[in-house]
C-alpha cells in the first residue's frame, strides 16, 4: 500500500546518507552492479557496433559512458539556473519543431534555451544511430527535456515520486509496448553526481507483482478513453505496466528491501537505457539533459527481450 509522504522522504535520507555505489547500506550488493555497462567512450561516435553492448541494453541494463560529457558553450553557462524554468512546468521541453515549452525569460533566453537543447537532441541522436543502427529507420523522436531543478526537494504524489523504483508506464499514453529509449546527460556545473538506484531484472520484477496486479476489464478501458483519460484505448500490456509502476511505488518493503546498486553517475557523463524495462528511482542531482525515442518492439535486434514479450510470455496470451 501506499505510504505518508513523509516516510518517502526518510526512504531518501536513508540511500543518500547510508549507500554508496555497489553497496546498500546493509552491506550488500548482490551482484547488481552487472546492471552498470561501463563504457570507455569518450566521442558521440562508434567505429563499430558492439554486439555485447546490444544485447546487454536490450536485456534491461544501463550503459553508462563515463568520460562522454555534453560540452556547454560559455554563452550557455547561465541557463545553469532554477530560474530559466516556467514554475508552473515540471521540466523544459523542445519539440520535434523546435518549439520549446516550460520556459521563463525573454525571447532571447528562450532561443538559447532551444538552441542548447536542440544540439544535446543531435548529439544523442548520433550516439544512438552509432551504437544501435538497426533502429535508425524505426526511431520515432520524443521531445527532448532540460530539468534544471533539483531532485531532493521535489514534492509530488507517491506515484509520481521518481524516488521510487519503477519501470516507466503512463497513465494517459497508452504505448501497446512500443519502447522507451532514454538517453541522459548530467551537466551539473559543481561536479554533483545525478544519483540513481538501478534494481532487478524487469522479469524478476514482473513475476513479483503480477499476481498482484488488478484483472483488465476492457470496459474500463473503452470508459477512460470515452472520458479523454486516455489519449487511446488502454490495452492490457499498458494495463499491466502500470500495474507494475504502480506496484513497485506502492511498496515501500521492496523498495528497501529488492535487489539493487546506487549510482552516482558522475557530472559530464552521458547514461542510456530502456525506461519501460530498467528498474530505477533517482535519488539526487540537479541540470540533467534527456532525450526520449521509441521504437516498436519488433524492430529490436532481439524482440523477445522486450517487456511486451516478456509480459506475454509470463501472462500465456496476447497483450495487444
Amino acid at each position: 500500500m501506499p505510504v505518508d509522504p513523509s516516510a518517502a522522504g526518510i526512504f531518501t535520507a536513508f540511500y543518500l546518507a547510508g549507500r554508496i555505489h555497489g553497496i546498500d547500506a546493509c552491506g550488500h550488493n548482490g551482484g547488481m552492479e552487472s546492471q552498470i555497462i561501463e563504457i570507455d567512450l569518450a566521442k558521440w561516435q562508434v567505429d563499430t557496433p558492439n554486439d555485447t553492448w546490444i544485447a546487454e541494453l536490450e536485456a534491461g541494463k544501463v550503459l553508462y559512458f563515463p568520460h562522454l560529457a555534453f560540452e556547454l558553450l560559455s554563452s550557455e553557462r547561465s541557463l545553469l539556473n532554477p530560474a530559466v524554468r516556467d514554475p508552473k512546468s515540471r521540466n523544459i521541453s523542445l519539440d520535434a519543431r523546435g518549439h520549446i515549452k516550460g520556459a521563463a525569460g525573454d525571447a532571447e533566453q528562450q532561443l538559447a534555451l532551444a538552441a542548447m537543447i536542440g544540439r544535446f537532441r543531435e548529439q544523442a541522436l548520433s550516439l544512438v544511430h552509432a551504437l544501435l543502427p538497426k533502429y535508425r529507420e524505426a526511431l520515432r523522436v520524443a521531445p527532448t527535456s532540460y530539468r534544471p531543478m533539483q531532485v531532493e526537494t521535489r514534492s509530488q504524489s507517491w506515484r509520481a515520486d521518481d524516488r521510487r523504483m519503477h519501470v516507466d508506464a503512463f497513465p494517459s499514453r497508452p504505448n501497446y509496448g512500443e519502447r522507451i529509449l532514454r538517453v541522459f546527460a548530467n551537466v551539473n556545473p559543481d561536479g554533483a553526481p545525478r544519483v540513481w538506484r538501478v534494481g532487478e531484472p524487469f522479469e524478476t520484477v514482473a513475476r513479483r507483482f503480477l499476481p498482484r496486479a488488478k484483472p483488465y476489464v476492457r470496459w474500463q478501458a473503452s470508459l477512460l478513453k470515452a472520458l479523454h483519460i486516455t489519449k487511446s484505448f488502454r490495452s492490457e500490456y499498458d494495463h499491466l505496466m502500470l500495474q507494475l509502476h504502480d506496484g513497485m511505488k506502492g511498496d515501500m518493503q521492496y523498495q528497501q528491501d529488492a535487489q539493487q546498486v546506487t549510482v552516482p553517475f558522475a557530472a559530464g557523463s552521458v547514461w542510456v537505457c530502456f525506461s519501460d524495462q530498467a528498474s530505477h528511482a533517482v535519488m539526487a542531482g540537479q541540470y540533467m539533459l534527456e532525450q526520449t525515442l521509441h521504437l516498436p518492439p519488433e524492430k529490436q535486434y532481439d524482440p523477445a527481450s522486450s517487456p511486451l514479450a516478456i509480459l506475454t510470455r509470463l501472462v500465456g496470451h496476447p497483450l495487444v
